[in-house]
């Protein structure tokens, strides 16, 4: 798979909709010095790749629950991509991350109550094939919360930083 080449018109319209996905094409059209037919086709084709997608975010007081665990998992090294495909397809995950370090899976998961946690994580998680540990971090407090918590942005090489 290539990557997906984006122009400055591109990332700039990106960039836009990332401070506010309701701001209307003719305006962004305005402000970007283009045509609302070109914001327009180019919403539409970075939709269809994929590239951007537009979803209300909730808070936590919306959600069943407000509790936050974060469940690390020692998986054998050969069989970690398996492994986290079949923690990502569990209903009750909502984050999966391939990490390094102590663990190399991370699920992230909401809670109603810590027999729905110790269910998901040892009855669940600990029962799959090739997982070996599983430790849980329930979150007591959030001081910050960014649901753009991962930007897309161009990865710069150390060339580039050479300039």
């Amino acid at each position: 798979m290539t990557a997906p080449q984006l122009d400055d018109l591109d990332r700039q319209l990106i960039e836009v909709l990332a401070r506010d996905a309701r701001v209307s094409n003719r305006k962004i059209a305005v402000d970007l010095g283009v045509t609302e037919g070109t914001v327009r086709g180019r919403i539409k084709r970075l939709q269809q790749d994929g590239l951007i997608s537009f979803t209300a975010i909730t808070s936590f007081g919306l959600a069943d629950s407000a509790r936050m665990a974060f469940i690390g998992v020692q998986a054998e090294v050969s069989d970690v991509r398996e492994v986290a495909r079949k923690i990502a397809d569990l209903a009750q995950v909502n984050a999966v991350m391939l990490t390094m370090g102590r663990f190399n899976i991370l699920a992230i998961c909401l809670f109603n109550s810590l027999d729905h946690l110790h269910e998901v994580a040892s009855d669940k998680i600990l029962a799959i094939p090739g997982v070996h540990h599983v430790e849980t971090s329930i979150a007591v407090k959030t001081l910050k919360y960014n649901a753009r918590v991962v930007r897309i942005t161009e990865v710069q090489s150390a060339s580039d930083d050479a300039d």
